[in-house]
Formats: C-alpha cells, structure tokens, sequence
C-alpha cells in the first residue's frame, strides 16, 4: 500500500476502505507518514469530504489510536459539552461547573486555538499554575472527587487527533465538516463519556458560515453518536459577533468568573445554562428539560457553581484566587482604543474579524509551534444593536508588544459595521439537532 495512491484516489473523489484509513492514520502517527503527505490526504478530503461508512471508519480508527477511557467505575452518568469554535466562546467554563454542581459528571477533554478561535486550554492555562497535562489516572482521580475534569489531549487519548489538529490548523484544511466531525467525535468518544453536548456554531466567526452547512455537520456528529451507541444532541448557535465581550486567554477567564458571579453577559450566560440544562437533562438528573434549566438558573444563582469551579482550579493546580483578583491573571501592558467614526447604529461586529485581530497580537496561533501571550486580547465595548455617538470607544485591544499591532487595530476598527438604521435582533439558538 503506498501513501501517494491513497491520496489521489482521495482526489479523485473514491471511498477508501478501513484498512486503507488504519494506514494512512496510523502511519502518520507513528511519523513513517510525513506531514507533507498528510497535508495533501487532508486538503483531498476537504474538497471531497467522506462517506458515511468512511466518516465513521475515520472517527472509529482515531479513537483507537490511544487508550479509550473506561469510566463506567465512577458512580454517576458522565455527559461532556463541546464547541466546534467561535470568538469569545468561553462556555464550556461556565456550563460545566453548573453541571457539575448539579450533579454531572464533566469529563472534558479539550483542545487548544484553532485558526483565529480560541481554546479552552489556552484559556485554562492563563490562569497561574493550572494544569491540563494529567495522565488518565489523575483525570480519573479529579472526576472521582470533584465530578469535573479538564483534560488536554495526550498521548494516551486519541493522539492521532492531536497530530492532526494541530497540522489542519496550519495547512487550511480546518472547515471540513467530515474532518470536524471526526476530530471532535473521536476524542469525545474515547474519552468514556455516557452523552455528549455539542455546540455547532455558524455565521461570520464559526468554521460553518452557513445554517445548511452547520446543520450538516451536527448531523453528522450526532449520527456518529447513534452508531456507537451514545446520546447526543447538538445546539445550533450564532456566531456573527463575539459571544460575551472578552476575546482573548485571561480577559476571557474573567470574563467566566463574572459570569459564575451572575454579572456576565446576556448573551454568554443564557447560552451557558442552556448547554448546562442540555447536560442535566441527558445525565438524567432531572425527568424534563425545564426542570434541567430550573436546575441550571439555581446553581449558578446559588453559587455553587462558581464555587465548584474554585474546587477544581485549585485541584488542578492553579490559584483560585486569581478568580476573584485579576491583577493575579497575566495582565498587558498596552492598551489601544478603536473609536466610532461616526454616529449610528452598530449593525454587525465581524467576529472572524475580532478573532484574527486577537491571534495576529498573540492571543492565538498562526503556526503550530507558536507560543500564546495569555494576556492579550480584545475586550468590546458596544454589541451589535446598539447606538453610538462619533468618538465612541468600540473596543479596547490589549496588548505587550507592538509587533502587528497598527494591522490588528485596523483590522478591528473595519470589524465594525454603523449604519443609520437599528439592526434586527438576531436569534442565539438556532436549531436543535438530536
């Protein structure tokens, strides 16, 4: 079997067969496969996508690449949320301590940024002496006393998901819907979990720009799901403007502790208890879906939740107190306004826009081997619907060096649409899926 022939019969549109996915991705981990190979079976499959048979092969053979987690041993039903990546989406730092509180148990096993979104990790880790590199054992140890767990990918889970991640993120083969699908289904899946929670984002700032594509790619995930005998349902979310305020590491680590102190966002938080209540209600924990998102208001209105949010920074080696003193998170040195050139309305925030602008001052990775500054970011200071006067600050970028700053700044300052008349309100959940 030859790599070459596998890629142009990609190319060429045809099916390849089980044996023949076990191949290419289990040579490319074991490095006998090298990334220019890789890249090009990746690139083939991004204009051809896969079969159903093929998608699920794919997923199946990522999944056995590493261990897959046997949890069953720890008393409770294990549900984990997921986001296919948007700007500002801090969620799954807020829900799952919700769900937690209530009851859940969170295996999260997440990713680092991805294009010019963020990652849960990166976010994670600006916070000081957090870890994310447990071994299976202590991720099992955290999920066994705290009913929470935040994991980064290793060696032992998926690694072939790892390799590949990291090399679509450079090779510009992230928006496939077969390669999403596979990707966040196989570490999902090999992480043990009972059900699983996904957020599919669409619009501007999403992978998905399209509702249809969007809906094909929970579709997708949710059948991957079916076949391995999970439950899974997904939420179709917008993404034409950054979720919350906060785009960056440690300004969107505030802006989760504000959140879990009920003075977050709008449009954060009720995305947040609804993905919350979507994992209380698939854990069992309540018998209706109202009861779940009762649940869900109560925990996080109670505290609960930002206190078993505390619990598992501290047990994971970070300084909880940083949660409540900012001045203990990585702080910039610079700060640039981005003022309105006129009068108006803001009719639309480009939030791919926002989030290139983010990654271009080092809140985000233009290669792989990139390291993240933690304390950049961008922080805004209107949404889409409001008015504003000429002069007006819109956002404020963040900054420690210079480097790419006047492009950034540009960049965001177009980022902002005004216009004379107020736009319609645009709808966060779109569509359910499962």
């Amino acid at each position: 079997m030859r790599t070459v022939d596998l890629i142009l019969r990609k190319r060429a549109g045809e099916e390849l067969s089980v044996e023949e996915i076990r191949y290419l991705i289990n040579g490319y981990t074991t490095g006998e496969i090298p990334d220019y190979q890789m890249s090009a079976y990746l690139m083939a499959t991004f204009f051809n996508g896969m079969t159903d048979r093929e998608l699920s092969s794919f997923t199946e053979v990522m999944m056995a690449s590493g261990a897959i987690l046997d949890l069953s041993d720890i008393p409770g039903v294990k549900v984990d949320k997921h986001s296919t990546g948007g700007v500002g989406d801090k969620t799954s730092l807020i829900c799952a301590p919700i769900a937690a509180a209530a009851g859940v148990i969170v295996p999260m096993i997440s990713g680092r940024g991805l294009g010019h979104t963020g990652g849960t990790l990166d976010k994670l880790e600006a916070i000081p002496g957090f870890r994310t590199d447990l071994s299976v054992e202590q991720f099992r140890a955290m999920l066994t006393q705290h009913g929470m767990a935040f994991m980064g990918q290793s060696d032992e889970v998926a690694p072939a998901d790892k390799r590949l991640y990291a090399l679509r993120d450079v090779t510009g083969t992230v928006e496939s819907i077969s390669l999403i699908a596979s990707s966040i289904m196989s570490k999902k899946m090999a992480e043990g979990c009972d059900a699983l929670v996904l957020d599919v984002k669409v619009g501007n700032g999403a992978f998905m720009k399209k509702q249809v594509e969007a809906r094909r790619l929970a579709q997708a995930m949710v059948g991957i799901g079916r076949r391995l005998d999970k439950k899974v349902q997904a939420l179709i979310t917008d993404m034409n403007q950054p979720l919350g305020f906060a785009v960056g590491n440690a300004v969107e680590v505030m802006e989760v502790s504000q959140t879990l102190q009920k003075s977050g966002p709008a449009d954060l938080t009720r995305i947040s208890l609804e993905l919350a209540a979507r994992m209380i209600f698939l854990a069992k924990v309540t018998p209706t879906l109202d009861d779940a998102r009762k649940l869900a208001e109560d925990k996080l209105m109670d505290g609960s939740a930002y206190r078993k949010f505390k619990q598992v920074v501290q047990a994971q080696g970070g300084n909880p107190l940083a949660l409540d003193r900012f001045e203990l998170l990585p702080n910039a040195t610079g700060m640039r306004e981005i003022l309105s050139p006129r009068s108006g309305f803001v009719s639309a925030i480009m939030a791919e826009d926002i989030g290139r602008a983010s990654t271009m001052i080092g809140a985000g990775r233009s290669r792989k081997e990139d390291p993240i500054d933690p304390a950049v970011g961008v922080i805004l200071e209107v949404k889409a619907g409001e008015k504003v006067d000429a002069g007006a600050v819109l956002c404020r970028l963040y900054y420690t060096g210079e480097d790419n700053l006047d492009e950034a700044a540009e960049l965001v300052e177009d980022a902002f649409r005004i216009s004379g008349s107020r736009p319609e309100e645009r709808e966060l959940i779109l569509e359910v899926v499962g």
